[in-house]
């Protein structure tokens, strides 16, 4: 029999395989649950190039899953769809996101989904959400998630979790972010903290027309603080640089976007000092957008 630690809390008793091949997939999904390359809780190519430090920003259809709060700054209707297919080099780590947001005259409505990993070890997720905005100047949302994990051989297991966030503007150009993601504290019924619980606050400030820097600070209950920094400069109308870097762990992000009519196309990679490098491909599609 074969123990495997899963989030470092859980223990999994496995028969040993049979075969070359059943062992090395048992040795992946070793390095898979025990090391905690698990499915990104920020997606979107855009959050990821800034090493998600734009918790005061989130301004796109993938605040659902970055900070709810932020779904109500946007007043069209937007698609977003987010694909990572080799983390760290490994198929079996990726992980697909899309979202959609539909707004009306007092708040915005989001629904997205999320899969992540391979046969023998898989994740997925549904979100719900919905941000109010009071007074053009503050906006509050929630986003009631339904996750699942599926183990091969060893059945499923869900549960139901629930994000908070805000986003304050304090004036045009300096805003302020908060997001408390599994606030219920929700777990599988299998460890006490086995599913992350993580408060994020943040600061945006807008230094020139199209350049905004973005700080913030995140803590995971079970980890070290980690220090957030990242800008975007749009350079011209059709082209945004971005790029970034965080704390616990080291990690360097950078990115582009590209702007065509409804389309944003958008492209990041970020580094790991053991594991290197990581892409990450996504689209937003802005419909009606105002100007």
């Amino acid at each position: 029999m074969v123990d495997l630690i899963y989030e470092n809390q859980y223990y999994l008793t496995i028969p040993k395989p049979k075969g070359s091949q059943m062992k090395a997939k048992l040795i992946l999904t070793f390095l898979v649950i025990s090391i905690n390359l698990f499915s990104q809780e920020n997606p979107g190519a855009k959050h990821i190039a800034m090493a998600n430090s734009d918790i005061a920003v989130s301004n796109n259809v993938f605040a659902l899953f970055n900070n709810p709060g932020g779904l109500a700054q946007i007043n069209w209707r937007e698609f977003g769809a987010f694909y990572s297919p080799s983390p760290f080099g490994l198929k079996e780590l990726s992980n697909a996101y899309a979202a959609y947001a539909e707004p009306f005259t007092f708040g915005t409505a989001a629904i997205g989904a999320m899969t992540y990993g391979f046969d023998l070890y898989r994740e997925n997720k549904i979100t719900v959400g919905f941000s109010y905005k009071y007074s053009e100047e503050f906006f509050i949302g929630v986003a009631v998630n339904y996750k699942q994990i599926s183990i091969k051989n060893y059945g499923d297991k869900n549960s139901f979790l629930l994000d908070v966030g805000a986003i304050a503007y304090i004036n045009d150009n300096l805003h302020l972010g908060f997001s408390y993601k599994n606030a219920t504290k929700s777990t599988y019924g299998l460890a006490n903290d086995e599913l992350p619980v993580i408060i994020q606050t943040g600061v945006s400030y807008r230094l020139i027309d199209n350049f905004v820097l973005a700080l913030s600070v995140e803590k995971d209950i079970r980890y070290p603080f980690s220090p957030r920094i990242g800008f975007e400069y749009n350079i011209v109308n059709f082209l945004s640089l971005r790029s970034g870097f965080s704390k616990e762990p080291s990690r360097y992000s950078a990115g582009i976007g590209i702007h065509y009519s409804v389309f944003n196309f958008n492209y990041a990679l970020f580094t790991h000092q053991e594991l290197g490098i990581t892409h990450q491909f996504g689209v937003v599609i802005s419909f009606n957008k105002k100007k």
